[in-house]
C-alpha cells in the first residue's frame, strides 16, 4: 500500500514540476514529501528526479516510471470513483475548457436541460482560445476543433460542422445579391483573421478558392455572425450557428450548393477512462449535437 501511495506522490511532483507546489496540492509538508520520494528511489534503486533549488527535472528512468505510474494511479483512483458513483448520481465540479464561440453558441443553450438531468454536477467553464494542458492543469476535458496534434490525448467526436455563405436581407437589398461565386470579389466581405481573404469552397468533388475584398476582420465567428446580421457584409458561418437567424429571416444563405470544408469538433481528455461526471457530459453533448452535421435543411 505504501508503494502505491508513494507512487501517487511521485506522479504529483512530476505534474507540478516542483516539490513546493506538489506539497501544497497534497496539503502535506514539503519535507515529508521529499523523504517519501527519497524512500521510493531507494526502493527502486534508481534516481527518478534531479533536484535543484529552483526546479525538478525528471531523469530518463523517472520518465519511464512516470508513464507507468500515472496510468496505475489513474486506474486505481477511477476504480474507486466509479464504484462509488454506481450507487448514486454523478456529482462534483466539472472543469471544461472551450473556445468562446463554441461555448456561447453551441453549449450554453443546452445547459439548462443538462442541469435538470444532472443537478449535482457543477460546471466550471474556462472559455478562451488558449489550448490548456490537460496533463498538468486541472481540467476534466477540453473542446477542440480539428485533428489532435498530441497523440497522448483522447478525442471523442461531438459534431461535424459544415459552413455556408450568409448575408442579411438588408445588405442584399442595398448591394444586390451575387449571382456567381466570382461576383463575391465585388462585395463587402467579413473574414476570419486566420483565413485572410480566402474562401475555400466545395461542391461535391469540385473545389474553388475565392480571394475576396474584406471590409472587416475578426477572430471570432460570433462576431462575424453579428456583423452579418447588422448588414455589414457577406460572411462564411457554421450552418448550425446561423440556423436560428436564417429561420427568423435575419440572414439568408447564398449558393447553398457550396460549403466550406467540414470541421470536426472533439471533446478531448487526458485519458480514455473517465469519471462518471465527465462521461455523462460528453454523452449529453454527443446526444444533442451529434444528431446534426451542421447542415441547414
Amino acid at each position: 500500500m505504501h508503494l502505491l501511495d508513494d507512487m501517487a506522490l511521485f506522479v504529483e511532483v512530476v505534474k507540478a514540476k516542483s516539490f513546493t507546489k506538489a506539497a501544497e496540492n497534497l496539503d502535506m509538508p514539503k519535507s515529508t514529501l521529499s523523504v517519501r520520494i527519497n524512500k521510493l528511489e531507494e526502493g527502486i534503486g534508481l534516481r527518478l528526479l534531479n533536484r535543484t533549488t529552483r526546479k525538478v527535472d525528471v531523469t530518463e528512468a523517472g520518465r519511464l516510471y512516470f508513464e507507468k505510474a500515472a496510468k496505475i494511479i489513474e486506474e486505481a483512483n477511477l476504480a474507486h470513483v466509479q464504484l462509488t458513483e454506481m450507487l448514486e448520481n454523478p456529482e462534483g465540479v466539472l472543469r471544461v475548457s472551450a473556445p468562446v464561440d463554441f461555448a456561447y453558441h453551441f453549449i450554453a443553450p443546452l445547459l439548462n436541460e443538462f442541469s435538470k438531468r444532472y443537478p449535482r454536477i457543477q460546471l466550471d467553464f474556462d472559455v478562451n482560445p488558449r489550448k490548456v494542458d490537460l496533463i498538468s492543469e486541472p481540467y476534466d476535458l477540453a473542446i477542440r476543433a480539428g485533428e489532435l496534434q498530441d497523440s497522448t490525448l483522447v478525442a471523442r467526436r461531438l459534431v461535424t460542422l459544415s459552413s455556408g455563405i450568409y448575408a442579411s436581407p438588408d445588405y442584399l437589398m442595398r448591394h444586390g445579391e451575387p449571382q456567381t461565386l466570382d461576383e463575391l470579389v465585388q462585395h463587402r466581405c467579413l473574414c476570419l483573421k486566420i483565413t485572410n481573404n480566402d474562401l475555400r469552397l466545395l461542391k461535391g468533388k469540385e473545389e474553388k478558392t475565392i480571394t475576396v475584398q474584406a471590409s472587416h476582420f475578426a477572430n471570432s465567428m460570433g462576431m462575424l455572425l453579428h456583423l452579418a446580421e447588422y448588414g455589414l457584409g457577406i460572411t462564411l458561418l457554421p450552418n448550425l450557428m446561423a440556423k436560428s437567424d436564417m429561420n427568423a429571416g435575419r440572414l439568408m444563405r447564398l449558393f447553398p450548393e457550396w460549403q466550406a470544408p467540414e470541421q470536426n469538433i472533439y471533446a478531448v481528455t487526458a485519458t480514455r477512462l473517465l469519471p462518471r461526471k465527465t462521461q455523462v457530459f460528453i454523452d449529453f453533448l454527443k446526444e444533442k449535437l451529434g444528431g446534426s452535421d451542421g447542415s441547414v435543411g
